[in-house]
Parts: structure tokens; sequence; C-alpha cells
């Protein structure tokens, strides 16, 4: 099997890593943390005119990819660079959802860069369930809370799952409609989330429901894998160059044997993350995705926390500085193992499905 990248893909690939090399480095990311609104509008702007955004959506819904590979490589490069702008939430599982719901003219707008979208799904008490829904909607009016609803104070609309006569249903709501209340807060990877408050609020059914949910999340899922990849890479290559500069008893700690073999350790280990993210965005399509995605997400969460602790351990206190890049990559892998399931419900999730 070709596991090699299409010319397309490797292009987007290219273009995508120089932008981000060049523009996002640490002090920018520390400046966009800083800020009120978590995330720059600029570097959103940037990357839509780059196609960037175009890339997370099928030529039938106005982009040019939508493939689980197309995910894979969009978000590999976001998370080697640790770009902390909502792209997942907002274009990839807010866009989507619109397509799914034929707002062809609001997807048009999120792949162009104008309309920023926030997902409120999430809600206390629920964990993981996806079905774990106790917002009501009657008369088109909503009531009810959401729990860390990533980009909802940027967003010019908020998708909202609520229970309509015993079904999930999503509406779309305004960022000034009456009885949303939003209170938001930064997260330790970055970026800000916030609890939302809905008292009556008028919502525009978007007339899909609990499949969709469990459709974009999947997706998202590909997208979180694939990120995490990406960051683990930048991690372990930090590491690498960090033992190869560092001296002690004058030549290289790398030199060293204990370092040398858990730096191997290291290499292996991100070897078969690779191949996790390659599996879930290959199986996106079939009937085997669920299966598929809770053995991927298991895999990368437990990798993942690996390559963090050891790569913290082997710099030493450099390695916690807000200053130096390894500080804020290393919190993105940890954290991102507790986004669309962790280790562990992932593998009862993948018990389960064997079995079924």
């Amino acid at each position: 099997m070709n596991f090699e990248l299409t010319e397309e893909r490797q292009m987007l690939q290219d273009t995508l890593r120089r932008y981000l090399s060049d523009k996002y480095t640490t002090a920018k990311r520390n400046d966009i943390l800083a800020s009120d609104a978590g995330m720059s509008a600029d570097i959103w702007g940037e990357l839509a005119d780059l196609g960037v955004l175009g890339a997370l959506f099928t030529e039938d819904q106005g982009g040019f990819g939508g493939a689980g590979f197309d995910l894979a490589v969009v978000f590999e490069e976001l998370g080697r660079a640790g770009v902390v702008e909502p792209f997942l939430d907002s274009a990839l599982m807010g866009g989507r959802l619109l397509a799914m719901a034929g707002r062809d003219d609001m997807v048009e707008s999120v792949i162009a860069g104008t309309l920023q979208l926030a997902v409120a799904h999430g809600e206390p008490g629920g964990r993981y369930d996806l079905d774990h829904v106790t917002t009501i909607a009657q008369g088109g009016k909503l009531t009810g809370r959401k729990a860390v609803v990533m980009n909802a104070e940027a967003a010019d609309h908020l998708i909202v799952s609520a229970r309509d006569a015993d079904e999930i249903a999503l509406f779309l709501v305004d960022k000034d409609a009456p009885g949303l209340v939003v209170q938001g807060y930064p997260l330790l990877a970055g970026g800000r989330a916030a609890e939302v408050t809905l008292e009556g609020t008028p919502g525009d059914a978007l007339n899909i429901g609990l499949a969709a949910i469990e459709d974009v999340t999947a997706l998202a899922i590909v997208a979180q894998t694939a990120e995490t990849l990406g960051a683990m890479e930048t991690a372990t290559a930090l590491t690498k160059d960090y033992l190869g500069t560092r001296k002690q008893f004058g030549r290289p700690i790398g030199t060293f044997q204990a370092l040398a073999h858990r730096m191997a350790d290291l290499l292996i280990e991100l070897e078969q993350a690779r191949s996790a993210v390659i599996n879930a965005a290959g199986y996106l399509e079939t009937d085997a995705r669920d299966l598929t995605l809770s053995a991927s997400k298991n895999l990368i969460g437990r990798v993942g926390r690996l390559v963090a602790e050891e790569a913290i351990q082997m710099h030493g206190g450099i390695a916690m500085t807000q200053e130096y890049e390894l500080a804020h990559i290393a919190k993105r892998i940890v954290m991102a193992d507790h986004r669309f399931g962790d280790t562990d419900y992932h593998l009862e999730r993948f018990i389960a499905l064997s079995v079924a």
C-alpha cells in the first residue's frame, strides 16, 4: 500500500508548514494567548486565503478536500506549530454541520474565513456520551446549559443541541440572541472556551440530529489525533536538538547511553502514533470507522502522555518555561487526551465494539 501523499496534499503540507514556520513563532503565540480573544483574526484570514479551510470540505460542499487524509495533513501541521486558533471546532465541526444541514451560503463564509462558529453540545455531567442532552427545545426556544464550548465568545453563531420531542436536534443560535449568556475563560492548552446558558433562547432548526453529531465527532477525532501527532513530532525534535547541544562532562548529553535509549524509544512510539493516524484517516468512510477511531485515539493518548513526560524530563527545568516552545506543546499533547474521549473511554468502547 502506498502511504505517500498525493501531489495536491504534499503542496498543501509544504505551503502550510512554510507559512507557520515563518509567522507562528513562540513569541507570536504567547501574544495571542495573552490577548482577550485568545486567537488571531489575521492568522485565521491568511490561512483561509491559503486555502487551508477549503481543504476541510468536499467539492460538493464548496471545498477541495474533506477526506480523512486531507484533515490529517492540515491538522498535523497545525499541531506541529502549536496553533491555538479554533480550526477544529469552528471550521471543521461547525462548518461540516452546516454543510450537512444544507446551509451552503454559510459554508461559503466559513471557507472564506469570514464566519466564526461554536458547537455547543457537551453538558455538565455528560462526560463523553454524545446522547447526553438535557437542554430542552420547545416551540423553537432553547433552555439549558452547555459546558466547555470552544470559541463561544468569538462565534457569530452557536450550533446548539437540544431535545425536541425526545429526539436530539441541532439549532442555529445567533450570538446576540435573547436569553443567551456566555461566560468565557482561557484554556490550559491555549484558546478560549465558555459556559453557555440558554433561557428561552430562540434557535433556528437545522433539521439534523444525533447522527450528524456522531459523524462530525468522527471527523474531529481524526483531526485531533493528527494534531497531537504533529505536536509530538515537535516535542521529539526539540528534545533531540537539546540532547545534541546540552553538554555535560565535556560532551553532548545525548551521547550518554541511558538518554540515547530513551530517545530511541520515543522515536519508535512516534512511528506507532503515525501508523494510528494513517489508520484512522483511511477508515473514516468505512463500516469499521468507530472501532478504528477508538483504537487510534487510545494509542495516541498513551503515546502522547509518554512523549510529553519524557520530553520534559530530558529537558529539565527549561521545559517548564513559557518562553520555550516545549512548554506549550507538552500541554497541548496532554490535554488532547481529554477531548472526544480519553484513553480509558476509548479502550472500553473498542472492547464493546469488538464483541458487538
